[in-house]
């Protein structure tokens, strides 16, 4: 192969970044020490220091790229690529090809679209483009350019040249999911900053999946956001955020489908370096962990949340089938079984056949006879065909105020309780 020092074209190709800030290096010694005042001399020879203040760090100063360098996954790789003709005479069929190759893949590079391919350089004309990658893969990369020409003998020739960088993952992202007793779930996210600079978080939204809805929890009721206007983050520095997922209106109702939808979505994150350097990660869908569920569900869908002592506090509820088979189902709400009940009523109800997937809603009322915060617990389903009994505890709550409160009632969301089935 013939060196490329020996080519008739030459090809420069440098990347594009911004450049990094350095503080002066103060090294200092004693007039009677060995070094006398030489450190002084060449502190004051420094460009990095500030005339007058040598002996003090007075700020920092932005320093070119001196190499290829790194990059951080989810940031986008520019690079300067130029041809030139170093020859006396003009040079034909001039084309450049580039190439990002990484472990996994080979990516060609768009360059020079906009000019006709293949053209002729006069001497000392250049041929040059700056080329863009969002690189999202971690690991070695490798860009590959390549120059075409035709020789002055009639020879089709060309050359390569190769520059290496690392891709290296500039943030930590670890999530924990909570099923709460109702439908919803919970996710926290955690982010943790591991470049070797601060970032600022610009974005960082969960995108959900077509079974749920995504609702943040990480701004005031007012509005305002938890975090401040700019969420910097210093090097190993963490962050965390809270997102309530509620499933869709479709599978809600379908104990097979919310137990097969356990796609959540997609954290997106966007954030900027201490320059401006714009980067964007999204992670790999979440997924949450898989709910077990008994043979009835017992859902609380409509509830006042304050109740004036003495009056009747009525709810309904809604008992869901999520067992594979049939069953006859008897309700039966009990309150002598507790001791020092805050509220007395007694009910029976046959609520008859529930299809397997299927549900029956149906009202209750208690009165509460206690000031304060009570729990509705103890009601029992039977299911006639088995002889079979679910103990329902603490399934919904109700405020109890005296007569003088200013009522302030409003439709509560769903509470869900799963049976604990009992030896008939």
């Amino acid at each position: 192969m013939v060196d490329s020092s020996e080519h008739l074209l030459a090809l420069k190709v440098m990347r594009l970044t911004r450049p990094t800030l350095v503080s002066s290096q103060i090294v200092t010694a004693e007039g009677k020490d060995l070094p006398q005042n030489t450190f002084d001399k060449i502190l004051r020879a420094a460009a990095t220091t500030v005339e007058g203040s040598e002996t003090l760090t007075a700020g920092q100063f932005m320093l070119l790229p001196q190499s290829f360098g790194n990059i951080y996954l989810g940031e986008t790789f520019s690079s300067y690529v130029c041809v030139h003709n170093c020859r006396s005479h003009p040079v034909t069929s001039v084309s450049v090809k580039a190439d990002l190759q990484s472990n996994n893949s080979r990516i060609s590079l768009p360059i020079h679209a906009d000019k006709q391919s293949p053209t002729t350089l006069e001497p000392d004309q250049t041929l040059d483009d700056v080329i863009h990658h969002e690189v999202k893969e971690i690991g070695t990369h490798i860009l590959v350019c390549e120059v075409s020409y035709m020789s002055p003998a009639g020879l089709e020739t060309s050359f390569r040249k190769f520059f290496k960088f690392q891709v290296v993952k500039p943030l930590d992202v670890k999530t924990k999911f909570y099923n709460a007793e109702t439908d919803e779930v919970y996710l926290e996210a955690q982010i943790q900053n591991i470049t070797v600079g601060p970032i600022c978080l610009e974005k960082v939204e969960l995108e959900s999946s077509e079974q749920y809805t995504v609702v943040s929890l990480n701004n005031l009721p007012s509005g305002e956001s938890v975090f401040s206007q700019r969420n910097m983050l210093q090097p190993q520095n963490s962050c965390q955020f809270l997102y309530c997922i509620k499933p869709i209106e479709a599978i809600l109702n379908d104990p097979k489908a919310l137990k097969a939808a356990n796609n959540i979505g997609k954290l997106d994150i966007v954030w900027r370096s201490n320059l401006g350097e714009r980067g964007r990660l999204q992670t790999s869908q979440l997924q949450r962990s898989p709910i077990e569920y008994g043979d009835l569900r017992l859902t609380v869908i409509a509830a006042k949340s304050t109740v004036k002592i003495g009056e009747g506090f009525d709810f309904k509820c809604r008992v869901t089938n999520t067992s594979e088979r049939s069953m006859d189902l008897v309700m039966n709400l009990n309150t002598k079984a507790n001791v020092g009940c805050g509220y007395t009523g007694q009910t029976e109800i046959s609520l008859g056949p529930v299809e397997p997937g299927k549900y029956k809603d149906f009202d209750l009322t208690v009165c509460p006879v206690r000031l304060g915060l009570i729990t509705i617990s103890s009601l029992q389903l039977t299911d006639v065909f088995m002889k079979r009994k679910y103990e329902f505890d603490d399934f919904v709550q109700v405020f109890v105020v005296d007569e003088d409160y200013e009522e302030n009632d409003f439709q509560l969301d769903k509470y869900v309780r799963y049976n604990i089935p009992q030896t008939a």
